[in-house]
């Protein structure tokens, strides 16, 4: 009897979560920008899936980006993967959020990297 109730409080208590997802559909690539933090430069990136671009000695690549069904002007959120080709580890990965550039930052000593929006063309 206890574990039926905890089992229902369980998944009552996760139903507002199920609620709030959000239809997305899925862009042909993003606009990104980058910033080198030493001399203030920026630099817009217009990347397809799966394309990379040079970031000073930095490798951006876009795995996919995501944007409210509907809404391509909206939120935008992409799945970015940022490498220093000198070391296998990568300097960054994981998804960013146009509207909230800070939840998900990449921490490096010299470049920034955001997501502007998500292309559809």
């Amino acid at each position: 009897m206890i574990l039926r109730a905890a089992a229902l409080g369980l998944a009552l208590g996760l139903a507002p979560l199920a609620a709030t997802a959000q239809d997305v559909e899925i862009g042909t690539g993003a606009a990104l920008r980058g910033l080198d933090k030493i001399n203030g430069d920026t630099v817009d990136m217009m990347l397809a899936t799966g394309e990379s671009a040079e970031l000073g000695n930095l490798e951006v690549t876009l795995g996919e980006c995501r944007y409210p069904a509907g809404d391509a002007a909206s939120d935008a959120f992409a799945y970015i993967t940022v490498r220093d080709p000198r070391s296998n580890q990568p300097v960054f990965e994981g998804w960013m959020i146009a509207s909230s550039p800070a939840l998900n930052a990449m921490e490096h000593q010299r470049y920034d990297v955001w997501v502007l929006r998500c292309r559809t063309e």
